[in-house]
């Protein structure tokens, strides 16, 4: 299995209009601009790139019934952060799809200028997660706010952006059969099943956590993947913690007769359902 200490790392995404997502990200989210490179930039929280964009004017929108991202989710460290980032949303106006409590954290739901769907998000500690019979019980109840908010204890919310030390907690993907899905990413890239929602969706997880990948065939079974110029994912990476780590599952990637392209800092490979992988070491930079 993968190394119990494997994390998510950025997103790559295309976008329509970078000056347009690059004032989204850092007015509604608070994420800071780490650099800009032609028509790419990357995004985060100070630290390392939760995000990398590219803008393409000429791609295609995002559709409806294609694999692909269905969200990416930043966790932000506790909760009184969470609570900031409500407060913005307030001064920005920026729209909310959903706010929910899962029992192992609390979440909020929206889209960015293209669509693209993101959650941010606070852990519970793991010591208070709900087990049935031995079963992580990852439900989905209405988001308390209001209690949220009393974190910030009345003190001036003044906010300057996304704390040090938030990270790309998990991804959700759009795949075309969660039974497939599942298996790929189980049996060749060792990641444990924590939650199956019937054949709807699968959640999965390195080291215990409640999930770094969630996979639903919500745009339909079958689903093809997008256009090849289109906006949303291009791919995302998973960080193991040395090279060892690489290699092993690298052996397995091939032994299985996935097609890996080695790149300067890992290897590049795509899901049954098309969707782009980046796996590479921890010390390896963009």
């Amino acid at each position: 299995m993968l190394p119990d200490a494997t994390h998510m790392g950025t997103v790559y995404l295309t976008v329509s209009d970078l000056k347009d997502s690059l004032n989204f990200y850092q007015r509604s989210l608070g994420l800071q601009v780490h650099w800009i490179e032609g028509d790419s930039a990357g995004l985060g929280a100070g630290e390392v790139d939760l995000l990398n964009l590219k803008g393409d004017p000429d791609a295609v929108p995002l559709q409806r019934g294609h694999t692909g991202l269905y969200h990416y989710a930043i966790l932000v460290p506790n909760r009184k952060e969470l609570a900031h980032v409500i407060m913005n949303f307030s001064r920005t106006q920026t729209e909310l799809q959903g706010a929910s409590d899962h029992g192992v954290s609390e979440a909020l739901y929206l889209a960015d200028p293209d669509d693209n769907g993101i959650e941010i998000y606070s852990d519970r500690p793991r010591e208070t997660w709900p087990y049935e019979g031995g079963i992580l019980n990852m439900g989905t109840y209405r988001l308390d706010i209001q209690g949220v908010l009393t974190e910030l204890h009345g003190e001036d919310s003044t906010w300057t952006g996304m704390a040090k030390g938030t990270t790309m907690g998990h991804i959700h993907l759009h795949v075309r059969d969660t039974v497939e899905a599942e298996q790929f990413c189980g049996d060749i890239l060792g990641f444990n099943l924590m939650v199956r929602y019937g054949n709807q969706a699968s959640f999965m997880s390195a080291g215990g956590y409640h999930h770094h990948l969630g996979l639903n065939i919500w745009a339909g079974r079958g689903a093809p993947p997008p256009p090849e110029n289109s906006v949303g994912l291009r791919w995302y990476e998973i960080i193991v913690p040395e090279q060892g780590d690489l290699d092993v599952a690298v052996d397995r990637l091939k032994a299985h007769d996935v097609v890996v392209e080695t790149r300067e800092n890992g290897v590049f490979f795509r899901d049954p359902s098309q969707n782009g992988v980046l796996l590479r070491p921890e010390y390896a930079t963009r």
